[in-house]
């Protein structure tokens, strides 16, 4: 008789097993995949190509997210307005090799310098830094301009990168003012 219970207890724990699965390192829950399929349809990229950061004093500029040149973008500014930093998540890989021959942002035409820091890779041109953060054939770029952030905020920016909780997904979207749509 207890041979079947035994049997059934594995059956019951799975959907908290699976549950456990979805969450990320911040503690937070990845956003339901049809909630995210449909943001990202609202903004032309893939849905994995959607990426958040955190960090402290910077917050997300709503009007900023979408699509950018098949990238995945989003603005982050200072509390205080000192300075921001741009988020561009798309496919690609970098290794030592490619880095320097990879353009950083928009300074195409400067020297890319690139140190490889943990797991991520941190790269200067001009008056620019970044850091460009590999996550499974998606590669996010963090950039700013090096006078107004510096490179402190954006390694925690990187190493904050994650996929959006529901509540992080809701904030990229624009208010609807209780309009449906």
């Amino acid at each position: 008789m207890m041979r079947p219970v035994r049997a059934l207890l594995p059956l019951l724990l799975l959907p908290v097993l699976l549950t456990g699965c979805a969450a990320d390192e911040n503690g937070g829950t990845a956003a339901d995949s049809a909630a995210l399929d449909a943001a990202a349809r609202v903004w032309g990229v893939a849905p994995e190509l959607v990426h958040v950061t955190e960090v402290s004093g910077y917050t997300v500029s709503q009007p900023s997210v979408g699509e950018y040149k098949g990238e995945f973008s989003a603005a982050y500014l200072s509390e205080k307005g000192a300075g921001k930093f741009g988020l561009f998540a798309g496919r690609g890989t970098m290794t030592a090799e490619s880095c320097p021959k990879q353009p950083l942002g928009e300074v195409s035409a400067k020297q890319v310098t690139c140190e490889h820091d943990g797991d991520a890779w941190y790269r200067t041109a001009g008056d620019s830094h970044a850091y460009a953060v590999p996550d499974g054939g998606v590669l996010i770029h963090l950039i700013a301009d090096a006078d107004k952030v510096d490179r402190a905020v954006l390694r925690k920016a990187a190493e904050a990168v994650h996929r959006p909780d529901d509540a992080e997904l809701a904030a990229l979207l624009p208010a609807t003012d209780g309009a449906n749509t």
